[in-house]
């Protein structure tokens, strides 16, 4: 919607797969000309009309409101962003990602100049199996403000003998730069000394404006064509890997310590009940302490929603084995951000393949529970989780449509493509995934639930949710912190192409890994506390990092010029990071319960119920005493059951 020059017949739009479409990536043709390894010196384009010049307390023309709020270009050549290049009176610097900048803002009168002018470099490599062939290795713009005095002409007004005639040609520029003067048969590109010479002025965001660009072909010798991408995925070496490596080992280090705290905590515990009860007295002391207590109620269904509790798990574990899968193919190379559009298109179809993992364990887990109607189990994990992420998506899509100023409109083909995935895809796997799960039989424990609950005495502080979910999302979240923050400016300040997926994998193992940790370590406080009640709470122990997710994202959204912030723009960016998180929960919460459920079953195995044992002076024999140490009943206490007793 800004003023630039537009390509003969109006702009066309480029050939785009799903992805691109949904990520918000409009491609479309440009009005510069390029011929393969022939240069061009001070090209000119058009001439446009900006708008009014820039007052204070007046409201800007659209240019000036698009530089103050830092727009950049994105151009493509074969596929190839471009790189920009900015220079100044010492340095040259060229960057890989983010484009260039429409224009910049004056630090001495703070006013709007715009790039009309760019040297458009391009470098090339001859294809050693097609002779004559070149390939496009390198693309780099770098952008000039040069207020062009000039007149605008027809082509009526050339001679025939005019040597300078180029049928393209808009404007007869008056007191020219070296590059772009018609009297100078031998030509120069447009350099940085020419545009900052003395008596020259960068060219206002408004008014009458004449656009120029030089292009200049170079050959490289060095780059080929299969490696041309490389520069942008290692982001030039702007970020070394040894600060991702630095970041895993104090993660691996905080994984280490939890696992010691969590081994030593339990071989305290567990060790302190290796004992056998020789009085009445001993065993009514050991019955009433600990988490022995709470083996008949440890495997208790949830109270609140066993229904919904099975719903987030299913989603959860359908959620974490797409994330695995899009991770191990994007570090093998199947994935790359070179491929527009094919990891976000990647991801939904494996979503949607990954429909019957949901299905299966939301069966699993609800019949493990009592529930019944397994339909209903079924239709809430089918429409669930996706009715959510397409109903903000069709939020957003109404809102762009009707702002007609953003690209993350989708087509109507594309929101026909996104209901084939759920409804014809997703759906019919999630319930074949639940009929297999509900043919299988519930979860089996080692020990029986009773049918009278038991009392939940009062819990300490540091025993409650809200200090539960502070500390179990704290060392997660610090372990991801460097690799959510690159993924999060290169989503959102598209500032480069993230590719670390191998990092990315790595310290994700490590995420799961501490959830689950946090989680188990959480579960043994509250049933040693007599609180049988860690459904719920195992799943929300370990989703928590994605509160502290969604609460960073606020302290993020500064970064992105949160005072020009449209509705459209808080939408987007709180609805998409709300989801997200909502699925970093759901993830991560599946995990927590996992393995909270795998510890309880594992510690809970170590009990057998037995009868109080009477003192040593009621056996007659030593034949009696061994007889007596065997008796079992469901009705008394609990002992672990390796126990050894000395017969003299």
């Amino acid at each position: 919607s800004l003023d630039f020059c537009q390509p003969e017949g109006g702009w066309r739009m480029d050939f785009q797969n799903f992805g691109e479409f949904l990520a918000g990536d409009r491609i479309q043709s440009s009005p510069y000309r390029l011929n393969m390894k022939v240069d061009m010196y001070c090209e000119q384009l058009c001439i446009t009309n900006l708008g009014p010049e820039e007052v204070n307390g007046v409201s800007p023309n659209k240019l000036v409101d698009a530089i103050q709020k830092e727009y950049h270009n994105n151009w493509i050549v074969d596929n190839l962003p471009s790189a920009s290049k900015t220079e100044d009176d010492t340095t040259i610097t060229t960057r890989f990602w983010g484009g260039f900048p429409v224009g910049f803002i004056a630090s001495d009168t703070k006013k709007a100049y715009i790039h009309n002018h760019v040297n458009i470099e391009i470098q090339y490599h001859i294809d050693e199996f097609q002779p004559g062939a070149a390939r496009v290795v390198r693309f780099t713009v770098q952008p000039f403000s040069i207020k062009h005095n000039f007149e605008p002409i027809e082509i009526s007004d050339y001679n025939d003998d005019d040597y300078d005639y180029n049928p393209f040609n808009v404007a007869n520029i008056q007191h020219p730069i070296e590059s772009c003067s018609p009297k100078i048969r031998s030509k120069k590109h447009t350099r940085y000394e020419m545009v900052y010479a003395r008596g020259r002025e960068p060219q206002p965001a408004s008014g009458q404006v004449l656009f120029t660009y030089d292009v200049i072909w170079v050959e490289n010798k060095e780059l080929q064509w299969p490696s041309r991408w490389d520069v942008y995925l290692t982001m030039d070496n702007a970020i070394p890997d040894k600060v991702h490596w630095y970041s895993i080992v104090k993660s691996v280090s905080v994984v280490l310590v939890l696992s010691a705290i969590i081994v030593a905590v339990l071989v305290r515990n567990l060790r302190s009940y290796n004992l056998i009860a020789t009085d009445e007295e001993g065993a009514e002391s050991i019955e009433e302490v600990g988490w022995k207590v709470v083996h008949a109620d440890v495997f208790r269904p949830p109270s609140f929603s066993p229904l919904l509790l099975a719903v987030c798990c299913g989603t959860g574990s359908q959620l974490l084995i797409t994330a695995v899968m899009t991770m191990l193919l994007s570090v093998i190379g199947v994935l790359s951000p070179a491929n527009r559009g094919s990891l976000l298109t990647s991801l939904l179809f494996f979503y949607a393949l990954n429909g019957s993992v949901a299905g299966y364990v939301t069966a699993r887990f609800y019949k493990t529970f009592k529930g019944e109607g397994w339909q209903k189990a079924t239709a809430c994990t089918a429409f669930g989780f996706p009715g959510i992420a397409f109903g903000l998506c069709l939020i957003v899509d109404i809102m762009a449509t009707l702002s007609q100023t953003s690209t993350y409109a989708v087509p109507v083909m594309s929101i026909v493509v996104l209901l084939f995935l759920w409804l014809g895809i997703l759906t019919p796997l999630v319930f074949l995934g639940a009929y297999k799960g509900f043919k299988w039989d519930a979860i089996e424990f080692p020990v029986n639930t009773s049918s009278i609950s038991r009392e939940i005495p009062v819990q300490p502080w540091f025993r409650s949710l809200p200090f539960a979910l502070a500390i179990s999302g704290i060392f997660p979240f610090r372990a991801c912190f460097v690799e959510m923050n690159f993924i999060l400016a290169s989503a959102w300040l598209d500032q480069y192409y993230y590719a670390a997926f191998g990092f990315l994998l790595i310290v994700f193992a490590i995420l799961l890994i501490l959830c689950a940790e946090m989680a188990v370590l959480l579960n043994f406080s509250q049933l040693k506390g007599g609180n049988y009640h860690w459904w719920w709470r195992s799943f929300i122990n370990g989703g928590s990092i994605s509160l502290w997710v969604f609460f960073y994202s606020f302290v993020h959204f500064k970064s992105i010029k949160a005072e020009a912030a449209s509705v459209l723009t808080l939408v987007v960016y709180f609805g998409y990071m709300g989801l997200a998180s909502l699925g970093l929960f759901l993830m991560t919460g599946f995990v927590g319960i996992s393995a909270c459920l795998s510890f309880n079953t594992a510690v809970f195995a170590s009990i057998v119920p037995v009868a109080r044992l009477p003192s040593a002076s009621h056996f007659t024999t030593d034949q009696d005493m061994i007889k007596g140490a065997t008796m079992t009943t469901e009705s008394e206490g609990c002992i672990i059951a390796a126990v050894g007793i000395p017969v003299n």
